[in-house]
């Protein structure tokens, strides 16, 4: 029997200054997710968080760098709705071009997998040969797929944007809210190394 989702009401702080036009149910989604100033809503990269101040990201470069040294298969783990939809195949082409040699991607199905990086997923992942599993929207609070992937020796990042619950699943990073920021400020890095040991 699969685990029930239970949701979490935010508590919503009436302080808000964002724009008048905007409905009073937008208002309130907004201010449930600490959206409080028009600077909040800015969707251009200066509203952007830094990847510096990405939880993890160091680990994460390290493990994507080792990765890349050792040839290991990688499996980016997607999800299936809108958001998520064309990001395996962007991670993909994105760690393709940065030489990775075997990497391949891996959208399961909810109905019969369950929602993010559960064990049945894992062990899809592991019968195709994964060696790292990257997760791209999801992963954050999968502790049951990223303990089993532990067990079975395949390293996990976690790449998610989504709040995580009380604990973090015990990824080899911690986790992320973005990774193409971090991918492309080591590319060349990547390519210098590549390059000596060919």
């Amino acid at each position: 029997m699969k685990p029930q989702t239970q949701l979490r009401r935010r508590e919503v702080d009436d302080s808000i200054t964002l724009p008048e036009e905007l409905s009073p149910l937008l208002r309130r989604l907004y201010a449930s997710r600490g959206v409080k100033t028009p600077d909040d809503l800015q969707r251009g990269l200066k509203g952007m968080l830094h990847w510096r101040d990405l939880t993890g990201v160091e680990k994460a470069v390290e493990m994507l760098h080792d990765a890349f040294e050792k040839n290991l298969r990688i499996m980016v783990v997607g999800d299936f709705d809108a958001d998520a939809r064309p990001a395996p195949r962007w991670s993909v082409l994105a760690l393709r071009a940065m030489g990775c040699r075997s990497v391949e991607y891996l959208v399961p199905n909810r109905f019969e997998d369950g929602y993010g990086l559960s064990p049945e997923v894992v062990d899809q992942a592991h019968a195709r040969g994964a060696q790292m599993i990257m997760t791209v929207d999801n992963g954050i609070s999968s502790h049951a797929g990223v303990d089993h992937a532990h067990k079975l020796g395949i390293g996990v990042l976690v790449t998610d944007h989504h709040l995580p619950g009380d604990t973090f699943a015990r990824c080899g990073c911690g986790w992320l809210t973005r990774i193409s920021p971090t991918v492309l400020s080591r590319q060349n890095r990547w390519r210098a190394s590549a390059w000596r040991s060919t």
